[in-house]
């Protein structure tokens, strides 16, 4: 069962069971005390994934009487400008010492 899932996942790579074993073994060496933050790191990258392609989704979603929704934000109000003041402290030019 195990070659008839991995022969169409990395046939195209040309790899047999024997290299994916080897492979994994080798991941196991480089990896083994970080395994579970990557996990934890991936499985936190595939969630956001799914949000984002979810919310494209819904954006794009047709209501039911058959046109789109669309959003209006609301412009932030003009302030007025605002006075900037230095901070640097100032230097004035001592006269050489003779």
């Amino acid at each position: 069962m195990y070659a008839t899932i991995c022969t169409p996942l990395f046939g195209f790579f040309g790899l047999g069971t024997q290299e994916i074993m080897l492979l994994l073994v080798l991941g196991v060496l480089l990896f083994g005390r970080n395994l579970p933050s990557l996990g934890r790191s991936l499985g936190k990258t595939v969630t956001e994934f799914k949000r984002g392609v979810k919310g494209l989704e819904d954006d794009m979603e047709p209501t039911a009487a058959g046109g789109t929704t669309t959003r209006t934000v609301d412009p932030e109000p003009v302030r007025p400008p605002q006075r900037v003041t230095s901070s640097a402290p100032k230097f004035e030019d001592a006269p050489p010492k003779a």
